[in-house]
């Protein structure tokens, strides 16, 4: 996606978008705090004047969450000032894999041993392991 007009020299910034985006969550990871920027979906930002593009990968085609998430950046980056258009677009090139997570991210869905292994052991005791 091109942004007509991108340059540098804007007072808004795309760290800032980025900031924001940081704050935005698919409502699948919501509630462990693990952000879009986290999860590795932000393929890419572009600013010029007052419009915004952003680059959205999703972890599936199949995501029933995915215009509601839409909605969200287009609604918490639209609040920057200075923006007065944010244009989100699906892409599939790159596909997302979960390389594309941060440490932060891989660490909240990360389920410890010491959760693990009474699971385990509750499986092995009622159902014979298999």
């Amino acid at each position: 996606m091109e942004v007509p007009g991108a340059t540098g020299d804007t007072a808004l910034r795309r760290e800032d978008v980025i900031r924001v985006l940081d704050g935005c969550y698919d409502p699948c990871c919501e509630d462990r705090r693990i952000s879009v920027v986290d999860m590795g979906l932000v393929e890419g930002v572009e600013v010029g004047g007052g419009r915004v593009g952003i680059r959205l990968l999703l972890t599936s085609g199949w995501c029933p969450f995915a215009a509601r998430l839409m909605e969200t950046i287009r609604e918490r980056v639209g609040r920057l000032p200075g923006v007065e258009e944010v244009e989100v677009e699906v892409v599939w090139d790159p596909v997302w894999s979960p390389e594309r997570m941060s440490e932060a991210a891989r660490e909240k869905l990360r389920l410890p041993l010491e959760r693990l292994l009474p699971l385990r052991e509750a499986r092995l005791g009622r159902g014979g392991g298999r």
